[in-house]
């Protein structure tokens, strides 16, 4: 309830206090990192929600730990439907093609490694697609971070390892 109201209420006060939390569970990943990227929203569904929460998350983790974070490490450049009820295979044909890393950005991911933060892990369709942007863009590594982990009852987990 918590992460839904953070995410589509409004709650963005919750973001340090969430922020802890990935401090908490992450292992080393946030040490072993130079940068952290968040998962972007698209400017339409930006411009309708006021924040990106994973941006929001971001942000609180770099400033409890002292890691960079490039807010705009990547951007969505395709306007994508919302992912919710779509199936794995229609989740990763959604977000094919719909991030890129701006130029400005890409000497500051160059054989750096990178901890990818983003709110809600369902199916991993769009952490596996920015993972793939950012790799291709340079960066030496990517970890990803989430909040919460969607599973559903009888189903396979997600796929790891990206």
């Amino acid at each position: 309830d918590l992460i839904l109201r953070f995410k589509h209420g409004d709650r963005t006060d919750a973001a340090p206090g969430l922020a802890r939390l990935l401090t908490n569970a992450d292992g080393d990943m946030i040490t072993r990192s130079d940068l952290c990227v968040p998962v972007p929203l698209h400017r339409w569904r930006l411009a309708r929600r006021r924040f990106n929460q994973a941006g929001l998350l971001a942000a609180a983790l770099g400033r409890q730990c002292g890691i960079e974070v490039l807010q705009r490490g990547l951007i969505r450049i395709r306007r994508t439907p919302s992912q919710g009820g779509l199936s794995r295979s229609a989740r990763n044909r959604n977000v094919r093609s719909a991030f890129r890393v701006p130029a400005a950005a890409r000497a500051r991911l160059a054989g750096r490694s990178v901890l990818l933060i983003d709110d809600v892990f369902t199916t991993g369709a769009t952490v596996a697609e920015c993972t793939r942007v950012l790799r291709r863009a340079g960066a030496k590594s990517v970890d990803v971070l989430t909040l919460a982990r969607v599973l559903r009852e009888g189903a396979d987990p997600p796929v790891t390892g990206f």
